[in-house]
């Protein structure tokens, strides 16, 4: 009876190990962005519509890595994009095709180590520059492509903005920020007046 009971004992303790080290996200993990292909937003899309964050980088993108491990590692945009957008990453040279709209997009020169993709022609107008953020609306029709390296505090109010449905409503992006609080922590600036340690003096 007793060594029945503390088998039951050890049982209990392994199921209660096997939940603190299972796979699943632990409480108070900060959020992760859940990035897509393009092609499985679109098939998301048809069934819940969303809006559509595309990430067009390269692999040699020095800027575009930085992106990757400051702005789209901050927990406050994760948790933006996931809520309010479909994310996609979208290599620029990519050399898989794109069937969209009835229409097949290729890389014309796949074996050329910089040869953009059509889709990515498409989607920066020709204007090549890496990283370029696309956001599309429901329907995957432009709202507004912007060029150059993100910071947190740049990207914050902009997905807020657009994903909020804000332009829907006739509100201007100047009026909106003039209300948009921030939900970025801000780390502490120093004290001008922090005493300062007293000037030793010359032996």
């Amino acid at each position: 009876m007793k060594r029945a009971f503390l088998n039951t004992l050890l049982v209990l303790f392994l199921f209660s190990v096997a939940g603190f080290t299972g796979q699943g996200p632990k409480k108070g993990t900060p959020e992760k962005i859940k990035w897509y292909s393009f092609q499985e937003a679109v098939e998301l899309g048809k069934k819940k519509p969303k809006k559509v964050f595309i990430d067009v980088y390269t692999e040699w993108c020095g800027w575009c890595k930085r992106m990757d491990a400051t702005t789209f590692s901050d927990p406050v945009i994760s948790k933006l994009m996931n809520k309010y957008f479909y994310p996609v990453k979208l290599d620029a040279e990519m050399k898989d095709s794109v069937r969209f709209n009835n229409v097949t997009f290729v890389n014309p020169n796949p074996e050329n180590a910089r040869s953009p993709h059509q889709l990515a022609y498409a989607l920066l107008k020709g204007q090549m520059g890496y990283p370029t953020s696309v956001l599309l609306n429901e329907k995957f029709e432009m709202i507004q492509p912007l060029s150059g390296y993100l910071t947190t505090e740049a990207l914050e109010p902009i997905l807020e903005y657009i994903g909020g449905g804000y332009p829907e409503k006739k509100i201007t992006f100047e009026d909106f920020k003039k209300t948009f609080k921030s939900e970025l922590k801000k780390e502490p600036e120093k004290k001008e007046t922090e005493k300062k340690e007293p000037a030793k003096k010359q032996l």
